[in-house]
């Protein structure tokens, strides 16, 4: 596509356009949508006219713009996150049935934790990860433990692009190497207080984790001896599911 005077892409300028919506800003004018895409406003209405047209946004009646339900169709037409979510349904609803909280699939996206699916019960506590919603890896169980089970060198460009402090850095390595003995992780108070995250590995066929299945549950009730070996049986059919052998299929449960 055609280049902007700066040298962008009309594919970047579009993409950024879209990567404007988030949870706080799910409909806004398209004033507030250019300065958020860091775009001259001639620009966004030219590119919000294109994507409207196409049904990927649409307006509302008061004139601000959303996301338009042709661009949700097509995610969930053809994601992949979408075949991760089927498989892992049945086995998300078990483990749902016994904690009666929060049980939660997600997958790592560069820094952060991206939440492709959550199953919840009245009455459950607070938690923050919501449906296609993002946190900080260091504040989540399933972030932390995909990480400690990720490659090398994906750890050690988390860390260059964190740029920790010393302590702080070996404090992540400990608690990795803890988590890669153990096969899960468990994170008390990291976004939520009184709230516990607990969270083990889904593999793929590379023998590294593809995404993770965790629960947030209240501190004091985390029931480790029963709630640990669960998940880990849930990731391990969830791995058989995506096609890994059943001895490579996930981490075992270590008292």
């Amino acid at each position: 596509m055609a280049n902007s005077p700066s040298g962008e892409s009309m594919t970047s300028r579009i993409v950024r356009v879209i990567s404007a919506f988030d949870e706080t800003h799910q409909a806004m004018p398209i004033a507030v949508l250019a300065r958020r895409a860091g775009l001259p406003l001639s620009t966004a209405h030219r590119i919000v006219n294109e994507l409207m047209g196409h049904g990927f946004l649409q307006r509302e009646a008061d004139g601000s713009v959303r996301l338009g339900l042709r661009l949700w169709e097509l995610a969930n037409r053809s994601s992949a996150a979408l075949g991760l979510k089927q498989i892992a349904m049945p086995f998300m609803e078990d483990i749902q049935a016994v904690v009666r909280q929060h049980t939660q699939l997600s997958v790592l996206r560069q820094d952060e934790v991206l939440f492709i699916e959550r199953l919840s019960s009245h009455g459950s506590v607070l938690n923050h990860a919501k449906v296609a919603g993002r946190l900080p890896v260091h504040v989540s169980s399933s972030g932390m433990v995909m990480m400690a089970h990720s490659p090398r060198h994906v750890q050690e460009e988390y860390l260059a692009q964190q740029n920790p402090d010393a302590s702080e850095e070996k404090r992540l390595r400990s608690s990795w190497a803890k988590m890669r003995l153990e096969g899960s992780a468990r994170l008390p108070g990291a976004v939520v207080p009184d709230t516990t995250g607990i969270a083990v590995p889904v593999f793929g066929a590379g023998g590294t984790a593809v995404a993770a299945i965790g629960v947030v549950v209240p501190t004091g009730s985390e029931h480790i001896s029963s709630t640990i070996p669960a998940l880990m049986t849930a990731a391990r059919g969830i791995s058989r599911g995506l096609g890994v052998r059943a001895e490579a299929a996930g981490p075992h449960y270590q008292r």
